[in-house]
């Protein structure tokens, strides 16, 4: 278990990065990112694997929402994606190694690993092994988090120079109705924490206050939260968690 680097704890993530569509910056691009580091924030984005095994920085599985275009994510390669431009931005989808390579240490990087199995379960680890290959090399402050217990434990396993974390929430069924109740029962209690060897949790901060969450702040593990859109969902928030990922307004740096 690698314990998380301080700016991590110091530093508000910008959600998906620095994104404003009306500034010309989409969510997870490389405008975006750009905008992060120049503020000084510390970055969040998302991870899907390409058709040829690379890994994408992208939030959804479908390219519908964010660039117009019909298809999966994983059944086009890297290079297809890359021509692909995000509708409001000029930039096609970036991969994980063209991002590193652009924020080059200035500022901490989280990376969600999306789950790849459907139901949180065992099939996955084209995407892990993505990631990691793009991680080799690279010194700047990078952790990884996932909802999926079996990509975190793996990534443990890959990069165990990197804080692995879990993605948490309290797993309502209107949230995720294609997840089986028995699935959402179970990680709801945040019960793999130690088994997969993370060091940190990322909540939703609406549920900061559940008996899990509360348990392992009891243990002194570090509390990130997701997304908090305003200053007075930041204060409610604040009062439990270590630090927040944040969109929709900039939240204050920290005191030099």
């Amino acid at each position: 278990m690698t314990p998380l680097p301080p700016a991590f704890l110091h530093l508000p993530l910008a959600h998906r990065a620095l994104h404003d569509l009306a500034r010309g910056r989409p969510e997870n691009s490389t405008e975006a990112i750009e905008a992060a580091i120049r503020a000084g924030y510390g970055i969040e984005i998302d991870l899907q694997p390409s058709s040829d095994g690379v890994a994408m920085v992208f939030h959804d599985y479908d390219l519908k929402r964010l660039t117009g275009r019909e298809g999966a994510v994983n059944a086009m390669s890297a290079d297809q994606l890359g021509q692909i431009p995000l509708l409001g931005g000029q930039a096609g989808i970036p991969t994980l190694a063209q991002v590193l390579a652009q924020v080059d240490g200035r500022v901490p990087v989280l990376l969600e690993l999306k789950d790849q199995d459907g139901a949180m379960g065992p099939d996955i680890g084209t995407l892990e092994d993505a990631t990691a290959q793009a991680l080799a090399g690279y010194g700047g402050d990078v952790a990884v988090m996932s909802f999926n217990p079996h990509s975190v434990a793996r990534l443990a396993q890959l990069v165990p120079e990197r804080p692995c974390g879990l993605t948490t929430c309290a797993f309502r069924r209107r949230n995720w109705p294609s997840l089986p109740a028995p699935v959402r029962k179970r990680l709801r209690a945040i019960p793999d924490f130690d088994a997969v060897g993370a060091s940190f949790i990322s909540h939703r901060f609406t549920a900061l206050n559940s008996a899990p969450v509360q348990a392992l702040k009891a243990r002194g593990v570090p509390v990130l939260c997701w997304t908090v859109k305003s200053p007075r969902q930041e204060a409610r928030a604040r009062q439990i968690a270590d630090n927040i990922t944040f969109e929709g307004y900039l939240a204050p740096l920290p005191a030099a």
